[in-house]
């Protein structure tokens, strides 16, 4: 089929993304989604092929969209532990948020389908490995500085903060206090020098 007249690709995909992260892949039907970005079924499935293949491309848009983010604002934060800091404190913000329950889009697909279709458990995956090796350069660079021991083992610690990030994801969908998120983010940056404050 060929490509709809007048063809946004993103702003359907912004659109898709939206309907997908508030609803769920499996609530969100096909005739929804046209509804949505005003594109009939036919239109969709001539664009994208498939209900999984557009939803896969939400995905890819979100999580490239998440590690280019989480990179610009390591990078530009005043030293690596500092960024982290930060990184931590919006989090403990975020689940306590009114919008807490929206949680993250990759978390989300991971516990609602990512065990039963492959090509978006690999998606997942890597976007994961991603954003832990964005956390894993930035704790090497706090350690050089002399902000975290060089005892410690960056890779360890890079899979535990994103291990630690995805269940304060989770958590949001209970609506925890902002003193209790903020409680769980200090205990977690402890372990990276001791004194977890996150401002």
């Amino acid at each position: 089929m060929a490509r709809p007249a007048g063809f946004d690709r993103d702003e359907v995909l912004e659109k898709a993304m939206n309907a997908f992260w508030e609803q769920g892949y499996g609530a969100t039907g096909v005739a929804e989604l046209g509804a949505i970005t005003q594109l009939n079924p036919g239109s969709l499935y001539g664009a994208f092929e498939s209900k999984q293949k557009l939803f896969m491309a939400t995905l890819e848009r979100y999580g490239t969209a998440g590690v280019e983010r989480l990179q610009r604002a390591l990078s530009s934060a005043p030293s690596p532990l500092e960024g982290i800091r930060s990184l931590f404190a919006t989090v403990a913000a975020d689940v306590a948020g009114v919008h807490a329950d929206r949680g993250c889009l990759l978390v989300n697909t991971a516990l609602e389908i990512a065990r039963h279709e492959e090509p978006v458990r690999e998606l997942i995956k890597r976007y994961f490995r991603e954003i832990e090796g964005v956390l894993r350069l930035t704790l090497e660079r706090a350690q050089a500085q002399g902000e975290i021991s060089q005892d410690k083992d960056a890779g360890a610690l890079a899979a535990f903060l994103i291990l630690s990030i995805w269940g304060l994801r989770v958590l949001g969908a209970t609506r925890p206090g902002h003193d209790q998120a903020r409680l769980i983010v200090t205990q977690i940056l402890s372990v990276l020098d001791g004194k977890g404050d996150v401002g």
